[in-house]
């Protein structure tokens, strides 16, 4: 008996090791390079049809030469002078869109392979990532460091990766959010902390603090008016405990998914704004927000949030997948391919499909209903001229990168925005948050010549974003092959092996999100 339980034992501690080796060696298994395009110093394209956002026109018939990653001439077609040593494209029939832009992101040490190549192949050449580390190296989430570089290797043309367009701190929420054996001044709370923080991010290359939606109302007060004078600004959540309008005054630039005006213009919302435990609140009093919401307000908020220059990114496709996640449509999403197995197993999945359930009918109705309100107030909004940004929420479930901006860009329609708003929200109207209008936002001469080749008119229709034949960044030009292999590159990655274990240990070893995913 003896001798046998002994060799089991030995069976055990042999599939034991197997099973460590297998993963220490997927966790250090290379990943595969990224091709980069050929570099060419002129490209020519030749008779395309450009499309002017800001008029909402298409200028037929034109000739534009790019030098390196600038925009030399536009022109009509024909009058441009000959050229050696250039690239030439035939854009007859064909349209020029400004790169795209997708104003919420979140990346990670593994978004070269799982991120970047389905932003480019999407027409995605600029994001603005929500998230970034404390005050170390974290598994999980990259900050403004790898991010800078990133943006250093797509100029030196050596990385396939869109542009970073501002560098966030990790999200800002009080004690909640700090894992132990970190400052405590990332707690945020006293005003020595917030002056701390702001000290820190600064010296990190930070343009702005990311804001969560617990944050204690007193930090969160000195937080936004102290970080202009350390060149920073305060975006993300409308925090629980202060009210819309506060912020806006206080001068937040930019507000964070759909819910701000739901929170603030119903009857009860002094109970939310007071409540001790504000997400338990925010349960309770939900049916109330759509049951009794007032326009009044909500009309006054937007005029407030225009007047003050405040931005807002709806994030149509966090709520859709709160409404609809027991649609079979979204658990079977074509895209799915592109997502590490696991990523769908341990946080996907769980969720699609809790709603909608027999038991859970009312709960799905609540959903719908508010979100059908949110979207109404995406229109009334943009009726304000409030700024709508694009945004999408990656790696949020079931928000695949570069494929859910066009299905955002076509919800923001549905929601009652113009194709040509639309067309802002993720072009024009983020270069200027971001202060960048003079390079992106537009094909014009002298801009930074990060552009969409689309077979058809997405004036006409938002879903013709989805048509791209040809993507320019960094002085570099995709055609249609490259973006197709750059989609099969992800594809692959995500269903490796040693991938799923790398994302499986990423984040388990990130004290970041054990503690997010405790809370």
């Amino acid at each position: 008996m003896k001798r046998k339980s002994l060799h089991v034992l030995r069976l055990i501690f042999a599939f034991s090791l197997i099973i460590v080796s297998i993963i220490v060696l997927a966790v250090f298994w290379p990943m595969p390079d990224i091709p980069t395009p050929e570099k060419h110093g002129l490209i020519l394209i030749k008779s395309i049809n450009v499309i002017d956002v800001a008029a909402g026109e298409i200028i037929p018939n034109q000739d534009i030469l790019i030098e390196n990653d600038r925009i030399r001439s536009i022109s009509n077609t024909g009058t441009q002078n000959s050229y050696s040593n250039v690239l030439s494209i035939d854009g007859f029939g064909k349209y020029l869109l400004p790169g795209l832009w997708d104003m919420h992101t979140h990346s990670s040490p593994y978004s070269p392979w799982l991120h970047h190549p389905l932003y480019i192949a999407n027409g995605v050449t600029g994001i603005r990532d929500m998230s970034g580390q404390l005050s170390e190296k974290d598994s999980y989430w990259v900050g403004s460091e790898e991010r800078l570089e990133w943006n250093l290797q797509l100029k030196a043309k050596i990385r396939t990766s869109p542009r970073y367009v501002l560098q966030s701190s990790f999200q800002i929420n009080g004690s909640n959010s700090v894992p132990d054996n970190f400052p405590d001044f990332f707690k945020v709370s006293t005003d020595e902390d917030v002056l701390k923080l702001l000290e820190y991010y600064q010296k990190e290359g930070a343009d702005f603090i990311k804001v969560y939606s617990e944050i204690a109302a007193n930090s969160y007060r000195t937080l936004v008016r102290e970080s202009s004078n350390y060149g920073l600004h305060v975006a993300g959540h409308k925090p629980l405990g202060i009210s819309l309008e506060e912020a806006i005054l206080l001068g937040q630039r930019s507000f964070e998914h759909g819910r701000i005006f739901m929170f603030d213009c119903f009857t009860e919302s002094d109970q939310l704004l007071l409540a001790k435990d504000k997400i338990a609140a925010y349960i309770k009093l939900k049916p109330n927000m759509v049951e009794s919401f007032d326009q009044k307000k909500a009309h006054r908020l937007m005029d407030l949030m225009y007047e003050n220059n405040s931005y807002w990114t709806p994030t149509l496709q966090t709520l859709k997948v709160d409404t609809y996640s027991n649609v079979q449509q979204l658990k079977s999403n074509p895209h799915l391919k592109y997502i590490p197995k696991m990523r769908e197993a341990l946080w996907w999945n769980p969720f699609l499909g809790r709603d909608g359930k027999e038991k859970d009918a009312a709960q799905h109705r609540l959903n719908v209903d508010f979100y059908e309100a949110v979207k109404s107030q995406v229109q009334m909004a943009a009726k304000h001229q409030v700024p709508i940004m694009a945004g999408t929420d990656v790696t949020d479930t079931n928000v695949i990168p570069g494929f859910s901006l066009h299905a955002e860009l076509a919800d923001l329609v549905e929601a009652g925005l113009t194709n040509q708003e639309a067309l802002m929200s993720a072009t024009i109207t983020p270069a200027k948050y971001c202060n960048l209008e003079n390079d992106f936002g537009s094909v014009d001469k002298g801009k930074m010549a990060d552009l969409l080749i689309l077979a058809r008119n997405p004036l006409e229709d938002i879903g013709n974003t989805r048509s791209i034949e040809g993507v320019f960044l960094g002085g570099s030009y995709y055609d249609i092959d490259q973006l197709d292999e750059l989609k099969s590159i992800t594809e692959s990655v995500a269903s490796t092996l040693h991938m799923n274990v790398k994302f499986v240990y990423s984040l388990l070893g990130s004290p970041l999100m054990r503690i997010q995913l405790a809370d």
